[in-house]
């Protein structure tokens, strides 16, 4: 019978200052910025320990934290550089667990941490909102995530009788544009709305610094599918052990003053202090998640049904990669040798041996996707150099082809909303292919514009269609790109 892990199985394992208090200990934040820290204090002797707080009053497996001494195990798997990467390490920078539903003073305790200065949260998209029914600082604890953090900041503003040098650096990691923006202008509206006194949003605009982020690693969390593997691996019991791919990118809007507070350029990861978040944003959205719709119809309808199978294809590769270094890059506003490296990068994780990424799931929603994550790109393609990029025209093709719902006597896997559905059904009744080009592009509630008055797109997307429906699928794609 083995043991559950607990403080006796690391060797040599030092009691670390409360430095990082943290809302949201899921499995992301574990294999992110609990594994970050983790490297900084065994690499760079940061010596920081985190307060782990719990965000919402339901769930049960907050408890296993304190069960296990607040450690637990992060596999990393994938590839870096295409070199296979398998590792296991126990994290252990998470101090203590906290749960402000059953013990608030506790959580408020934390405020008068001296050593206390950072601030990490990811609550999910839907946890940096505002609560007007949250009107009352004594009526805690707050479910509502800013007002969690407006009564704690306000705790250690008066603890500390609004000394400037205890102020915070919050650094926020959901997946929200201007994440730490939004979460001080509502612990700004928390303030004015309780009737805090005026010299605390002073300190709170004056003495806390608050960081937009974009954070970007893929992890499957519990390997519950695996999960006999992953136990043959450790000779302990671990309910809290978490996998992640090798990937990791943290970019974080700073200056050289935030690496004085935490020396980020020591932890050996893809962690960039920038002046300007958007271009990284755009180069995410446009290469990691354009890519993967721009490739989902394509893919499926060859037959492929993971991003590992499909990216194995060598018609598929070599779409992806012209798409990316011939079409995507061009356009984009960071520097070309950056963009390829993260391409590179990209790459790997879509071979990663040890991930299985359904194209079916990727293919939820595919309208609004492409709207949002690859029109831009054939967009400012077109600003740029007055031609269509044929790459991506394809793509489009093959998505409007998608949405006829079958493929060669099998059902497509469509999945979206139901009047965008009809609506295709409806274009694909006619059998004139420059009609049904000229109804998907015009459509201004798939696209939010009329596609028909880019130039000459209604003709190419005609022209792929028939050449999609009378030739074989990939001698389309090499006849249409080699033209």
């Amino acid at each position: 019978m083995k043991n559950k892990l607990n403080q006796n199985i690391v060797n040599n394992q030092k009691e670390l200052p409360i430095k990082v208090i943290q809302f949201g200990g899921g499995n992301f934040m574990r294999a992110f910025t609990d594994y970050v820290i983790d490297k900084l204090n065994k690499d760079a002797n940061f010596n920081a320990g985190i307060a782990n707080i719990k965000v919402t009053p339901s769930g049960s497996s907050f408890y296993t934290f304190e069960e296990q001494d607040n450690l637990y195990t992060l596999f990393i798997r994938g590839l870096k550089k295409g070199e296979i990467v398998d590792e296991k390490t126990i994290i252990s920078s998470i101090q203590k667990s906290i749960n402000p539903y059953e013990d608030y003073q506790e959580f408020l305790a934390l405020a008068q941490e001296n050593e206390l200065q950072f601030l990490f949260s990811n609550t999910t998209e839907s946890g940096i909102v505002f609560d007007e029914l949250e009107n009352d600082l004594d009526k805690g604890p707050h479910k509502n995530f800013p007002a969690k953090v407006t009564a704690f900041l306000y705790k250690r503003f008066q603890y500390f009788n609004g000394d400037k040098d205890k102020g915070l650096t919050i650094i926020p990691c959901e997946l929200i544009d201007k994440n730490a923006d939004t979460l001080k202008k509502y612990i700004l509206q928390y303030a004015e709305l309780w009737n805090l006194e005026s010299n605390f949003s002073t300190w709170i605009n004056t003495s806390n610094s608050f960081h937009n982020t974009l954070v970007d690693r893929i992890v499957p969390g519990y390997p519950i599918d695996d999960k006999q593997y992953y136990e043959s691996q450790l000779d302990y019991n671990d309910e809290l052990m978490v996998v992640s791919e090798a990937f990791l990118l943290w970019a974080i809007e700073g200056d050289e003053t935030l690496l004085e507070k935490i020396p980020f350029n020591q932890a050996n990861e893809q962690i960039l202090i920038v002046k300007d978040l958007q271009p990284y944003r755009t180069s995410k959205v446009r290469i990691l998640n354009g890519v993967h719709t721009a490739m989902v119809a394509f893919s499926i309808m060859l037959n492929q049904d993971t991003v590992k199978n499909a990216i194995d294809n060598n018609i598929i590769n070599s779409f992806v990669n012209k798409l990316v270094y011939n079409e995507i890059i061009p356009i984009l506003d960071l520097p070309e040798d950056e963009l390829k490296i993260y391409a590179e990068d990209v790459f790997d994780r879509f071979k990663n041996p040890f991930l299985k990424h359904h194209l079916s799931s990727i293919a939820l929603n595919s309208i609004s996707k492409f709207k949002v994550r690859v029109l831009p790109s054939l967009l400012d393609y077109v600003d740029k150099f007055d031609k269509l990029p044929a790459n991506i025209t394809f793509s489009l093709a093959c998505l409007i082809r998608f949405y006829k719902g079958n493929w060669q006597n099998e059902n497509l896997p469509t999945n979206d909303d139901k009047a965008i559905l009809d609506e295709f059904k409806s274009i694909w009744e006619n059998n004139d292919y420059n009609i049904i080009a000229q109804l998907a592009l015009e459509n201004t509630s798939f696209w939010d514009q009329d596609l028909t008055e880019v130039a000459n797109l209604q003709t190419e997307i005609a022209k792929i269609l028939q050449l999609i429906d009378t030739t074989n699928l990939a001698d389309a794609y090499t006849k249409y790109t080699s033209n």
